[in-house]
């Protein structure tokens, strides 16, 4: 009879073990699927019949971190649930694993691995460690930017030696080796998913991971494969419909987002206002901005406070893109009030520059707003296209100073500027004006660039506007700044002379610039009918007036060094000017308000 009663009750220990199993399980497929609501619900439930459940209170822990919500706040939440298990389960180890996992979030990798080599020495046995606690260990690794990926492979390969069949290990492995190897598609990441697929083939998330595993390699044929692939395995994955969804919407072909769209919504038990956002972006995307806005404020009006920072970002962008630049600085300002720090980049300062633009916000304020953006950008390609979004918004406005200061960062982000970016800059520094700017941006031209036209031509132009305004202030001619122009003016004569068709203007400018400066500051009179002379024999067209100019030079008194002597800038002794009809007037080799061609 007793052997009956033990019998019935084994059995019944065993229902109940299954059951939990089960329902365990089933939270854990809710949170594989992003499901991570429904995740943290069976969970709590779970520990509502037994607060003392170390897997629940573990998994409950895992869905929290998941959860949309601010990472810090996440972070906290997750480790007050696992610092108060501890204290009531005697330091599970599987709990302090978990506890390890923030550790590793709050990057604190020292005290992390302290309690990963602990829990692992806890539940060594003769067998060797547990699959449950490497997998863990593995886990959190994985999820944590500064985890160590070698060691999350280490643990998760010896618990796949065990030869447990459990998809389970193969995905965290796959995770790992594509973390530790990004890039590699037919590597051991993907051998990993494979072999998990090969376990269980409903585990629909190891399909997910397999086509992103190839989002690195922009391979779209096998990223798309593999995400039907995930629903096709599981119909209810919603994980794999909200992929599809931005799959389709991030290209743009709005009738089959739409229709994943749909089917991530039914795949999911219970309704989600937020899930209007997701139809306020499908309506940006097809420029229905009227539509979008109607949305999002539905999502506004039920969570109030609770309202995602997105929701506010896409406001002000669509606000924007409407032409009402008031609502578009309303939503602009609540979002920057409440941004999340894990979902806030760079284009949310071009917005705002663009808006404080439109509802007087300050120069100071813009050019703040492109400097902060530049900093999110993780990559030096990003940072590139970012700043040269923002210094074409400034050259759109005419604010060069600002555009000047943008393609300075910009060089110095690029690791191979080229002449473009000069140029572009000794543009803006003398559209300013900022000519000595100008002037040094083309001078670092010619030391770069020596064999381009660009650098000689922009230090001569420069100085020559630097010199004009000089005599217009001082109504003087023997000025310092005049002088000085004469060194540019030569490199320019210099480079051009080997070719003086191709280059015909620029060594025009130079030459009646020379002429003019040595008769009239340099008071060198056969350097002065040399450069006369050049300009004669490029010149015919105006042959009269300047063989008229080299006659009259002829007549004047000798002057006290001759042509093999003067040196731009020196003087060689005062004589008598000459007529003032002998004076050759000078301007910059092109008109300023025509942009150049460049190389």
């Amino acid at each position: 009879m007793k052997k009956t009663v033990f019998t019935f009750l084994a059995s019944g220990l065993i229902m109940i073990t299954g059951l939990k199993a089960q329902t365990i399980q089933e939270g854990k497929s809710h949170l594989y699927a992003k499901r991570y609501n429904s995740a943290k619900s069976v969970f709590e439930k779970l520990l509502a019949v037994n607060p003392n459940s170390i897997e629940a209170t573990y998994w409950l822990g895992q869905s929290i971190l998941e959860m949309d919500e601010i990472a810090s706040s996440r972070r906290a939440a997750a480790g007050q649930l696992y610092s108060k298990a501890l204290q009531t389960t005697s330091n599970a180890p599987l709990i302090l694993v978990g506890m390890g996992h923030v550790d590793l979030l709050d990057n604190k990798p020292a005290d992390a691995r302290q309690k990963f080599e602990t829990a692992l020495t806890m539940t060594k046995t003769k067998r060797g460690d547990d699959p449950a606690i490497l997998t863990a260990i593995g886990r959190a690794n994985v999820d944590a930017k500064n985890g160590d990926f070698q060691y999350a492979i280490d643990k998760l390969q010896a618990a796949a030696d065990k030869g447990e069949k459990n998809a389970e290990i193969f995905l965290e492995l796959g995770n790992a080796y594509r973390k530790a190897r990004p890039g590699e598609g037919g590597g051991d990441a993907f051998k990993s998913y494979k072999k998990a697929l090969e376990i269980d083939p409903k585990f629909a998330v190891a399909s997910l991971r397999l086509a992103q595993l190839f989002e690195s390699q922009k391979n779209h044929e096998l990223i798309l494969e593999y995400l039907n692939e995930s629903v096709t395995r599981d119909p209810g994955f919603t994980a794999g419909y909200f992929e599809l969804f931005y799959y389709y919407f991030l290209r743009q072909k709005n009738e089959e987002a739409e229709a994943q769209l749909n089917k991530y919504i039914n795949s999911k038990p219970d309704k989600d206002i937020q899930d209007e956002f997701l139809y306020a972006q499908l309506c940006w995307v097809r420029k229905d901005f009227a539509c979008a806005i109607t949305k999002a404020e539905s999502v506004i009006a039920a969570l109030g406070e609770k309202t995602k920072p997105k929701v506010y970002r896409l406001l002000a962008d669509a606000y924007f893109q409407k032409g009402d630049f008031a609502s578009a600085k309303k939503y602009s300002d609540l979002f920057f009030a409440k941004k999340n720090p894990d979902d806030y980049i760079s284009y949310d300062h071009k917005l705002r520059a663009e808006v404080l633009s439109k509802t007087g916000g300050t120069k100071e304020e813009i050019l703040n707003n492109y400097i902060q953006g530049v900093e999110l950008d993780t990559t030096v390609a990003d940072k590139v296209d970012f700043l040269k979004k923002a210094a074409a918004d400034f050259k759109e406005k005419k604010w060069r100073a600002e555009e000047a200061i943008i393609l300075e960062k910009l060089i110095a982000t690029k690791p191979k500027p080229i002449i473009n970016d000069y140029f572009d800059m000794a543009l803006a520094h003398y559209f300013t004006p900022n000519y000595e700017k100008t002037r040094e941006t083309a001078l670092k031209m010619i030391e770069l660039y020596p064999d381009q036209i660009y650098g000689y031509e922009w230090a001569y132009n420069a100085s020559i506007t630097m010199a004009t305004d000089t005599l217009r202030a001082e109504s003087s001619r023997d000025s310092i700044k005049v002088a000085m122009t004469a060194p540019d003016a030569l490199k320019m004569y210099d480079f051009t002379k080997a070719d003086t068709v191709k280059y015909r203007k620029q060594y025009l400018s130079s030459i009646k610039f020379l002429a003019q400066y040595y008769i009239n500051i340099a008071k060198d009179k056969e350097k002065s009918i040399e450069y006369f002379t050049k300009w004669l024999e490029v010149d015919p067209a105006n042959s009269a007036d300047i063989t008229k100019y080299i006659e009259q030079i002829k007549k004047m008194p000798a002057t006290k060094q001759s042509a093999s002597g003067t040196k731009p800038g020196a003087s060689s002794g005062k004589v008598k000017s000459p007529p003032a009809k002998a004076v050759v007037k000078t301007k910059p080799s092109t008109s300023l308000k025509t942009m150049y061609s460049k190389a």
